[in-house]
């Protein structure tokens, strides 16, 4: 079996070496002909540098002109994805074997004295707001963590007194169907008993209303996911999401399932809509079904049948044995993420159980733990992240 971890360095230190000579080269000739083969061959380029960190990439652009044109180039920049989920403000990568470093562990480095809140997660950017402070006075931000880029979304349209009706802001970005960035508020200005929508497009600069509205929700918005050019939210409500391109409130139909109240998840991957539930929250049996929905909204339909047994079995204080087992709460865990593979058999989930992060694999049920820096805490909001070249 090849030692993928030796290998990775060896490519690594190849590939160093071989920037090291070509810096010192004259600007418009690579040092040797073997450093011309691979500096002139784009995609042997590109094989080579996607086994890279992100921070030997972002370096290598300084080499010529035409290495930094290839890797801002959306061919390149859309096959880059090494990705992770962040706790908090903690990095955790999902592949705990992969050398590559990410250019950042947390979010300590961003210029609000403040610090910042991370709101929404969405293909690379991370929508984050002010800290702490009153709503009136939250800043909000749109980051690329990996290239180190920000920007300040502006106040939306109304002033103070729209901006304390604030009920959430989302991020929609996609590097091929939504390439410049919008924010999204939801609000509800008085004495208006309805929730209604501005939109920033990055490519504007500027807030527009929307004529569209809807009923305030029942209760508070656990999830915002952006999939198929709309915003979603969980909890369910009489409307859930929002498309984009029409302007327009819609439904997502509920009763495909039980109990769809009680999710455990409610998120996206590779174009997928994933809601995930206990099979019967009574039984003693630790069982999850991952349910998908179609790409028109019109139907839910059962994915995955995810049986954890064998993980209580390798984390027992995952059970909380004072409780009775038909009680809800007598498994400790949750459910961070469900990740798709670019084969099917690569899928899996990432589990929170007491102390650790565990990724289980929803095809061949093995699993291993990826993180011990979780803490104890329950009801810990993640987000995951897939490390970006895109520029904004």
């Amino acid at each position: 079996m090849v030692n993928t971890r030796s290998k990775i360095k060896k490519i690594q230190n190849t590939i160093n070496l071989w920037f090291s000579k070509a810096a010192m080269a004259d600007t418009n000739h690579l040092a040797t002909e073997s450093g011309a083969l691979i500096g002139y061959n784009d995609d042997l380029l590109i094989e080579i540098l996607l086994r890279l960190p992100v921070t030997s990439v972002v370096r290598f652009k300084s080499v010529s002109k035409h290495w930094r044109s290839l890797l801002s180039n959306r061919r390149f920049t859309l096959l880059y994805k090494n990705a992770g989920f962040f706790a908090r403000s903690l990095y955790i990568p999902f592949d705990d074997e992969n050398e590559s470093i990410p250019p950042f562990r947390n979010l300590d480095f961003y210029p609000d004295p403040r610090g910042i809140r991370i709101m929404q997660s969405c293909n690379g950017l991370l929508l984050c707001r002010s800290n702490e402070g009153n709503d009136r006075l939250y800043k909000y931000y749109v980051f690329n963590p990996t290239t180190k880029q920000f920007a300040v979304i502006p106040s939306i349209l109304g002033g103070m007194a729209v901006r304390k009706t604030i009920i959430f802001m989302a991020l929609a970005f996609h590097q091929t169907d939504c390439v410049h960035y919008k924010v999204v508020c939801f609000y509800f200005p008085e004495p208006d008993d309805v929730i209604k929508v501005q939109i920033y497009s990055s490519e504007t600069g500027k807030w527009k209303i929307s004529d569209d509205y809807m009923s305030l929700p029942d209760c508070s918005i656990d999830y915002i996911v952006f999939w198929n050019q709309a915003i979603h939210w969980y909890p369910f409500d009489d409307k859930s999401y929002f498309k984009l391109d029409t302007e327009e409130f819609q439904s997502l139909p509920s009763e495909d399932f039980e109990d769809w109240e009680d999710a455990l998840y409610f998120g996206e991957s590779r174009g997928h809509l994933h809601l995930v539930a206990r099979v019967d929250p009574r039984e003693s049996r630790l069982q999850l079904n991952v349910f998908e929905m179609l790409n028109d909204h019109s139907r839910w339909f059962l994915k995955y049948r995810v049986d954890l047994d064998e993980l209580t079995d390798a984390y027992p204080e995952m059970i909380c044995s004072n409780l009775d087992p038909l009680s809800l709460d007598y498994y400790d865990f949750e459910v961070f993420d469900v990740v798709r593979g670019e084969e099917e058999e690569e899928t899996f989930m990432v589990i929170r159980v007491p102390g650790k992060v565990i990724r289980y694999n929803v095809v061949d049920k093995s699993f291993k733990q990826i993180s011990d820096k979780i803490g104890q805490t329950r009801g810990i909001y993640v987000h995951r992240y897939i490390e970006s070249l895109v520029s904004f």
